[in-house]
């Protein structure tokens, strides 16, 4: 399924979408020919063992990376071609890890999404400091403003970057495994609060749960490549998880909105997948 859609735009030509994108790291060939056009306001989860590529997509339609073959495109505009400022005012990334040399405070760290918004060395406008407060408030960390980056944990940092993107205002949002280094209560609460930001949001996942629970659309990546695209309930199926990741499952469907559930039984490796 290399270049299929993962989903439709809300109009031709608008919002964030790859066409076709290829990558190579190193000689290898990391994506090929992959589509990714995620509906505006929208949650997509990004899944796939490790190596799968999910990363490098993500990078790929951030502007960090360029891809060797095929298009990213922001409004039907190349990402090459639009000024990074103009770039950063729309899309914001959270990494996978973030870190920093300057001890800076919980509240300085979010400030630092509101540097597209502002000239160089201009003060922070009453406007940027209501979208610190907010970003502070929307991620439980308002009583947390003055502490240090050293001080907090893991947890705690990850927070820090979700609250840094949201001051950001953007329309887009790209998290690559924004759920790692959290508990389980933070894990559905982070999820949760991306999932209800009718924002058009990107996000890396491996717990397939975790995803099958929030997100609107999946996008399955194996070696580079789209395996699997579209609803959740179409996209996670028995026979996906033990074709992707190796591992026999069984899939049901508790709920009433008929979201799934995964529960694995174990490995899958020199079996037969069990039958749809």
């Amino acid at each position: 399924m290399s270049g299929t859609s993962a989903s439709s735009t809300g109009g031709a030509g608008t919002g964030l979408r790859a066409d076709r994108v290829s990558r190579t790291a190193g000689g290898a060939l990391v994506l090929d020919g992959v589509t990714l056009a995620p509906r505006p306001g929208t949650l997509t989860g990004l899944l796939g063992p490790n190596g799968s590529g999910k990363s490098t997509l993500l990078r790929l339609l951030a502007g960090v990376l360029a891809p060797d073959a095929g298009v990213v495109t922001l409004d039907g505009d190349p990402l090459g071609s639009v000024p990074r400022r103009a770039l950063a005012r729309r899309v914001a990334v959270v990494e996978q890890h973030a870190d920093t040399q300057v001890d800076l405070t919980v509240a300085d760290a979010v400030r630092l999404g509101r540097i597209p918004h502002r000239r160089a060395w201009s003060p922070a406008t009453a406007a940027d400091e209501e979208a610190v407060r907010s970003a502070l408030a929307r991620t439980g960390l308002s009583g947390l403003a003055h502490r240090t980056w050293r001080t907090l944990s893991g947890g705690e940092r990850q927070r820090v970057q979700i609250a840094r993107a949201l001051a950001q205002e953007p329309r887009e949002l790209l998290l690559d495994e924004p759920t790692n280094h959290l508990d389980i209560q933070h894990q559905l609460d982070l999820l949760a609060l991306v999932s209800g930001l009718r924002l058009t949001c990107v996000v890396a996942l491996h717990d397939l749960n975790l995803a099958a629970m929030h997100c609107d659309h999946l996008v399955v990546l194996r070696e580079g490549r789209v395996v699997a695209a579209g609803p959740v309930r179409d996209v996670l199926t028995e026979r996906l998880v033990a074709d992707v990741y190796g591992v026999r499952a069984t899939v049901t469907r508790p709920g009433p909105d008929g979201r799934p559930h995964v529960r694995f039984l174990g490995t899958a490796r020199g079996e037969a997948a069990p039958a749809e």
